[in-house]
């Protein structure tokens, strides 16, 4: 087993664990955004968001809440991102499905991507037009 979230969850390397239950563990990020950056993991392990499960997606979604909310009652959050990086590409770097959850404060400094506009609004359509086809 070399997945360090799977190693993690047999117990084998130490975590800071503030949620768990039989499906779903919550830990805290050894290298966070901010304080209170948490990773949200299921137990069993799936790559990515397209190999895990419907029943387990909704699983993480309602830790997901549950420690949201947390953040903001018990840790003096006023919003917090929740971020999912999917395959390498899009700064995956453990290749095994997991959210963050980040604490957010007003002067905490952290920026989201940047934006810019589609050129034209025939190519959103074009793009749009893409991504309906492949669903």
């Amino acid at each position: 087993m070399a997945c360090i979230f799977c190693k993690i969850i047999a117990g084998e390397i130490p975590s800071v664990k503030i949620y768990e239950d039989e499906s779903v563990l919550a830990i805290l990020d050894i290298n966070p955004v901010n304080e209170g950056h948490a990773l949200v993991i299921p137990k069993q392990h799936y790559e990515n968001l397209e190999a895990l499960p419907v029943v387990d997606l909704l699983a993480l979604s309602k830790v997901l809440k549950k420690i949201g909310l947390a953040l903001k009652e018990g840790f003096g959050a006023v919003g917090y991102n929740i971020t999912l990086n999917n395959d390498p590409v899009a700064g995956q770097i453990i290749p095994h499905f997991h959210w963050h959850i980040i604490p957010r404060l007003p002067a905490d400094g952290l920026k989201v991507w940047p934006q810019q506009p589609y050129e034209s609004n025939e190519k959103m359509a074009e793009v749009a037009r893409k991504i309906s086809q492949a669903l």
